[in-house]
């Protein structure tokens, strides 16, 4: 049975994108990898089907203290995915809750952590969401932020941009890579590679480029245009695979938001060097 390796994230800060290019890097089609068949080699850990088999009732009625006391038997149960490595997307951030661990230490190999400027996650995640742009920076400085708590997904607690990254960030340890979304943009080639690094393997440089172009923006938004994208909620207003940019914020947030996100995040964002 093979431990976890988490992808994980706030929403909406490339954990798509980063698991598009573990499929194509590791399968190595010669054509890109179907963006509706993610699942292939990825899984996450919130859906309410993996969760009946410990308790098969409907998952909306599942209460926080349940999701917690659920959790660790999924994850458990994940481990039987694949004999070497199994991984696993989540957006839950790495703290406790009713006495439980919402990353569940014992199953975990390593994990890969991606994040992004709160600033355009607020314009990428209140398209998302369809929801007001005030709204969504509302959202992102709220501790108590959820999401799931559905009959497909179970309660899967967020809380704030910045106790989410603290969360993941503050202890820096050998099996946790932490990447920065503009990094990954500026120079996919140099990430990517610290990406198969720190899997334990040596990195291909043809076999990475194809990686590379195979999970690029272009290839993905045409692959949603052709065939529509699974992952992409009812209620968003624009497709999932939005714009693919960075620093989106300078022209479509208003002084007031900017100024409102640079408070609320002020230290996680100096530790990230978003200036």
């Amino acid at each position: 049975m093979g431990k976890l390796i988490w992808l994980a994230s706030f929403p909406k800060s490339g954990n798509t994108w980063l698991r598009a290019f573990l499929h194509n890097y590791l399968t190595d089609p010669a054509t890109p990898h179907p963006i509706n068949r993610l699942t292939d080699l990825t899984t996450g850990e919130s859906g309410a089907a993996l969760y009946h088999r410990h308790d098969p009732r409907p998952a909306s009625t599942y209460t926080a203290a349940d999701a917690a006391r659920l959790r660790p038997r999924v994850h458990h149960d994940l481990m039987g995915n694949d004999p070497e490595r199994v991984f696993v997307k989540t957006h839950n951030p790495a703290i406790t809750l009713h006495g439980t661990p919402l990353i569940t230490p014992e199953v975990t190999d390593r994990a890969i952590y991606l994040l992004r400027d709160p600033r355009d996650i607020a314009i990428s995640y209140a398209a998302h969401l369809g929801i007001t742009l005030d709204a969504m920076i509302a959202l992102l400085a709220d501790d108590r932020a959820v999401g799931g708590g559905n009959d497909h997904k179970i309660l899967e607690f967020i809380g704030s941009w910045s106790r989410h990254v603290a969360s993941w960030t503050s202890n820096p340890h050998p099996k946790l890579l932490v990447l920065r979304y503009e990094d990954l943009l500026a120079d996919p080639t140099d990430a990517f590679t610290d990406v198969i690094r720190f899997l334990g393997a040596t990195p291909d440089p043809a076999r990475l480029q194809r990686a590379i172009s195979f999970s690029s923006f272009a290839t993905l938004s045409r692959q949603e245009h052709a065939t529509g994208f699974a992952e992409r909620p009812a209620q968003a207003k624009t497709p999932f695979f939005r714009t693919g940019i960075s620093a989106q914020w300078r022209t479509l947030l208003t002084n007031t938001q900017r100024r409102r996100i640079e408070r609320d995040h002020a230290v996680q964002m100096r530790r990230f060097d978003y200036k």
